[in-house]
């Protein structure tokens, strides 16, 4: 497994003219709101034309800069939304970092047009998106990180939450519940997680927007990976470390026919991905996989008859 050195990419970024840490953007006390650019016509409620609360911060004098870092590459049809709903969370300590892949739509025109907002973004052809979320980190300066693709979108009020289960508990990890938004249909369904414990840590569960770690822990993305990147990423970074599970959904995923999740396209980059995991010189053999299995699901009914899910 060859796991790039960011301090590499960072002072690449950095030769090139970027200058660290990024610069920042102060909310106002009405927040962002009316400042930020006109949503597109007919579009409603969250995160168009609704937005956090700001004066929920206004019990701390001083809050953890958050960076979050959104790859991107031809979704303009989403990535509007994504940025809103980074914004308007009006988050008084946020570094946003966007790093688009050479987009040929309209994706350029919308980081134009929000780019007073954007701590930095460049649109140029990249290694993928494995390496558009390592060269976002590599320039991080936040105390925590998050990472949301540009057709996923966060929930009202959750960099309040997150933040504040950070302070009051002192974990790591901090993750929660989604929600997925089928486009074809418009239906929603939720899901919801069993807590993380690294017996079952080879079980995929985590929703991948709906989850935000300390700077401390931050473990750079396998690049050689597709689809998996988030699954293998869990394994080295959250094992060991201490989480807190919020119990409610903090982020959407948009699934829609382009998604790696939902592409049957992608089901031969899938399988490559495991074989890659789990091979020798990675995470090797998965010792009583049947047993951890067998035991999982013991739980999930345990936890569903206790109506804990």
């Amino acid at each position: 497994m060859n796991l790039p050195d960011l301090s590499i990419y960072r002072d690449t970024l950095k030769a090139r003219g970027v200058i660290t840490p990024l610069s920042a953007f102060e909310v106002p006390s009405t927040g962002l709101l009316a400042q930020l650019p006109e949503p597109p016509t007919g579009k409603q409620g969250w995160p168009w034309t609704i937005q956090t609360n700001p004066s929920l911060y206004a019990g701390k004098t001083s809050w953890p800069k958050i960076t979050i870092v959104t790859p991107s590459f031809n979704q303009g049809e989403f990535l509007e939304q994504t940025i809103r709903s980074v914004l308007l969370q009006n988050y008084p300590n946020l570094e946003y970092i966007i790093m688009d892949g050479g987009s040929a739509d309209n994706s350029t025109e919308i980081l134009k047009k929000y780019s007073p907002w954007i701590s930095y973004w460049q649109s140029e052809k990249d290694g993928g998106q494995s390496n558009a979320i390592n060269l976002g980190f590599s320039l991080s300066s936040g105390e925590y990180h998050g990472w949301i693709n540009s057709d996923d979108y966060y929930l009202e009020n959750v960099f309040f939450k997150v933040a504040g289960t950070f302070i009051s508990s002192g974990v790591d990890f901090v993750y929660g519940y989604g929600l997925d938004h089928v486009i074809a249909t418009g239906e929603v369904k939720e899901t919801k997680i069993l807590p993380f414990i690294d017996y079952f840590i080879k079980i995929p569960g985590l929703v991948q927007p709906s989850t935000f770690w300390s700077a401390a822990i931050h473990e750079p993305v396998w690049e050689e990976l597709h689809c998996s990147l988030d699954y293998e990423l869990w394994l080295r970074l959250v094992k060991g470390h201490s989480r807190k599970l919020i119990k409610e959904p903090l982020s959407v995923a948009n699934i829609h026919e382009d998604a790696k999740s939902s592409d049957p396209k992608m089901k031969a980059k899938w399988e490559e991905d495991h074989q890659k995991i789990w091979a020798a010189d990675a995470h090797g053999t998965a010792y009583e996989w049947k047993r951890i299995v067998f035991l999982n699901r013991i739980r999930q009914k345990i936890y569903k008859c206790l109506h804990l899910i």
